[in-house]
């Protein structure tokens, strides 16, 4: 549901992302020595969030393009501050869609990066994505050929549903779920990942760092 990089940097691996912010956004200056240095801070919050992933170009270049992506959202926020009429239009519904469909596109692309930080590998992922076949996933044996639907309708469903209940509760109920109900929904989402996940097991990526 987020609808721009900072939103997803809000997000995202809470944790490390409040380390980086305590100990090396902060103590560069934050956003608190005008504008063109606040985007010089950020650039390099990112790169070294790259570099802290791993000694590679990949997570160099998931790592820059992240902060470039910030940078572009604080001009676009700065700007939006003096046209009223932009500040609106990104508070509108029609503003969210965009945001969403700028936001992630570029998640999702620069994650084959981080994945696979060695260019060649990458590169070759990128040379690969459009007009040829893929392995079977899981989601194939389970949707596909049990409900007779195509793996695009499916992921299509998926995503239609997950995202109008989130906005429902998020945006327009303003509902937050109470501690009893999530203890109860825990369980039950931990029993779906059971079933529906692929029996073959993977080491957890961030064994690698």
């Amino acid at each position: 549901m987020s609808t721009s990089i900072a939103d997803f940097w809000r997000r995202w691996h809470i944790s490390l992302g409040n380390w980086l912010r305590d100990y090396i956004y902060i103590p560069l200056g934050s956003s608190r020595l005008g504008l063109v240095r606040t985007c010089l801070n950020l650039f390099a919050l990112m790169l070294i969030s790259g570099i802290w992933h791993g000694a590679d170009w990949g997570y160099i270049l998931w790592g820059g393009i992240h902060g470039i992506a910030l940078i572009v959202h604080r001009l676009t926020h700065t700007l939006s501050g003096k046209i009223e009429s932009l500040a609106l239009f990104w508070r509108s519904r029609l503003g969210h869609i965009c945001g969403w469909l700028l936001t992630q596109p570029l998640v999702f692309v620069t994650w084959i990066w981080f994945r696979l930080p060695n260019l060649s590998q990458s590169n070759l992922v990128f040379q690969h994505l459009w007009g040829y076949p893929r392995d079977a996933q899981f989601i194939t044996k389970i949707y596909v050929e049990n409900l007779k639907l195509a793996d695009s309708q499916v992921l299509l469903i998926l995503m239609g549903i997950t995202i109008a209940i989130a906005y429902i509760f998020d945006r327009l109920l303003k509902l937050n779920l109470n501690w009893h109900l999530k203890l109860t929904l825990i369980p039950v989402c931990l029993y779906i990942v059971w079933l529906l996940s692929p029996t073959q097991s993977f080491a957890f990526i961030y064994f690698d760092f």
